[in-house]
């Protein structure tokens, strides 16, 4: 019975290992690819130099990707995914106050900040457009709602659906031009700025 036990947790930390080994092995795969991206775009990159740049064999990069584009869609998969995390868009959407609406601005711009390495190349020129297409629609569809506290329930809905385009969009150029200014507004002071610019439109 020990030596079954002793197998058991033998088994586990093997189990550990590998799998602490093959984040280890994405992380740098998913690093070079970035790294790589700050100068050009996906279709001017190999696998070839994403392996060399993370010094991983290119056997092992075909283990866990089909090709480089197929390693940026996992890496745009998992921002999206930890964005609406961050945001808890899962829960239950509703009218928010302003104090509401600033919190989740700051949590918004908190994850941009924790994952800056990535957000910033992804939403740059050298991103794909399908992933900011997609980084827009999720906000529009999270904020669909939301909006209703800044807009007059009394408007008719296609000025309430031109005005969701403006905010959208509008937040988005802030949050690039915020980027390119190295984060140079600190948190808390740029969510109400985002929010008090959008209060001053109504």
């Amino acid at each position: 019975m020990a030596k079954n036990k002793e197998n058991v947790k033998s088994e586990i930390k093997t189990k550990s290992e590998n799998s602490r080994n093959i984040r280890r092995t994405k992380t740098a795969l998913q690093n070079s690819l970035i790294k790589l991206m700050k100068n050009r775009s996906i279709l001017r990159i190999s696998v070839k130099e994403i392996c060399d740049t993370a010094d991983v064999g290119r056997s092992t990069f075909y283990v866990h990707y089909e090709n480089q584009y197929d390693l940026l869609e996992q890496i745009e998969l998992e921002c999206l995914l930890g964005f609406e995390k961050a945001l808890a868009m899962n829960e239950p959407l509703r009218k928010y106050n302003t104090h509401e609406i600033t919190h989740i601005f700051e949590k918004m711009l908190q994850f941009i900040e924790d994952n800056i390495n990535f957000i910033q190349i992804l939403l740059s020129e050298n991103g794909e457009i399908s992933f900011q297409r997609r980084f827009i629609h999720r906000l529009n569809c999270y904020f669909k709602n939301a909006k209703k506290h800044y807009v007059n329930n009394t408007i008719d809905e296609k000025t309430s659906e031109c005005y969701s385009v403006f905010f959208i969009n509008g937040v988005i150029a802030l949050i690039q031009y915020w980027l390119k200014n190295k984060m140079h507004i600190p948190i808390p002071e740029f969510a109400k700025m985002i929010v008090t610019l959008t209060d001053e439109m109504r």
